[in-house]
């Protein structure tokens, strides 16, 4: 009985998987992404996302403007 009982634990030890099994990622949307769909979703207020995107890409591109033109000032100099 006992060498019946060692060689089922040996089965199910060599048949189990050696590592840890990797974690399925199925989240691949950025969080942006993932703020615009649901801005996009039609919940009361939600549209304050879209705009407030809006909002952060516009400074960031005149920040973007000021960095290049700072830039540009310090090479003619």
């Amino acid at each position: 009985m006992k060498l019946h009982l060692i060689g089922v634990l040996a089965l199910v030890t060599a048949c189990s998987p050696s590592k840890a099994p990797v974690a399925n990622n199925r989240d691949t949307m950025t969080q942006r992404q993932k703020d615009s769909v649901f801005g996009a979703s039609g919940v009361p207020g939600a549209t304050a996302i879209n705009k407030a995107q809006a909002a952060a890409d516009s400074l960031n591109a005149a920040r973007k403007r000021a960095d290049s033109a700072a830039v540009t000032d310090t090479i003619s100099h």
